[in-house]
């Protein structure tokens, strides 16, 4: 795939403390990378300089090849963002709200009306074209200011907490927009919620005192700690001395008639030994599978606030 984003030793200086220091990554097309981290962790300074608002002390951006610092207007023409708080004009309907947007990013005139049709398409807000923003509910400003993101169909998108102070079903709609954005535009989504990298990221940046701490997939963040428990189902259980026996174990808890928790130390071979031992005494072995360490313990852990292993 093409590298749309390439931030290559990034850094930022506000007076003598380094917000951002030496952070390299790449987006490729058409996917969705989460840039997650915890209030004053870099994330907004980095998005800043990405999205061109700020100029780094340190380093090159590039977007689509271009220079962003050196060619910033051609660079920002595939950028579309969506700030924090969206900055909607709310005495405006929708679609002067939607031409405004278009003029100041210097859209071939001729080209606006399609342009703006397409988006108030492509985020389902066409029945509310003559609509005042500030008569929508926050869920369709959210909307709203997506499709202004998106009116010049640029190739890179930034949505800063785009769910942010939304309801629950505000926030599914939301998250199912994004995805199908992806699928033709590549997207960097900056949060410090874990569930929302979780809902919707393929990739994570992971910043924490202005340096990446995590690069990787959604699937190797999940795993980043090796797991340290295991939960079990015997149609015939054993007494929790009997799987205790086993040695490796740090204790057993009954969760229900017939299935229990394990935790273990550091042992990868302890769920092998229990599927044999089962198998020779007759346990009758149902299910077994290593639990995940949650979200926020890798968060945690990542970002230096748990010094001691996991247990």
């Amino acid at each position: 795939m093409a590298k749309i984003v390439e931030v290559k030793h990034l850094s930022h200086r506000y007076s003598v403390d380094w917000a951002v220091r030496d952070i390299n990554f790449s987006i490729e097309d058409n996917g969705i990378l989460g840039l997650l981290g915890s209030n004053g962790a870099g994330k907004s300074t980095t998005m800043n300089i990405i999205c061109g608002v700020l100029n780094q002390t340190e380093g090159e951006v590039y977007i689509n090849g271009i220079d962003l610092r050196k060619n910033p207007v051609e660079a920002k023409k595939h950028i579309g963002f969506l700030p924090q708080k969206p900055p909607l004009h709310p005495d405006l309907t929708v679609d002067e709200y939607l031409v405004h947007c278009a003029v100041l990013r210097r859209m071939d005139p001729s080209k606006i009306r399609e342009a703006v049709d397409a988006a108030k398409g492509r985020c389902e807000i066409t029945h509310f074209s003559n609509r005042l923003i500030k008569n929508l509910s926050g869920g369709y400003q959210q909307r709203v200011g997506i499709a202004q993101a998106i009116v010049h169909n640029p190739r890179f998108v930034v949505l800063d907490e785009p769910t942010n102070g939304l309801d629950p079903n505000q926030i599914v709609e939301i998250r199912k927009l994004v995805k199908e954005l992806a699928k033709d535009h590549a997207v960097l989504i900056s949060t410090h919620i874990l569930s929302e990298v979780q809902a919707i990221c393929d990739e994570i940046r992971m910043i924490d005192h202005g340096k990446v701490v995590f690069s990787g997939s959604m699937e190797e963040f999940n795993n980043y700690i090796v797991p340290n428990s295991f939960t079990v189902t015997f149609g015939n259980p054993p007494a929790a001395e009997e799987l205790a026996s086993l040695g490796g174990i740090l204790n057993i808890e009954e969760l229900a008639k017939g299935s229990f928790r394990v935790r273990f130390e550091g042992d990868s071979g302890i769920t092998e030994r229990v599927v044999a031992k089962s198998m020779e005494c007759g346990w009758h072995l149902k299910e077994i599978a290593l639990d995940h360490t949650s979200l926020d313990v890798i968060f945690a852990k990542l970002s230096g606030k748990l010094k001691n292993n996991v247990q």
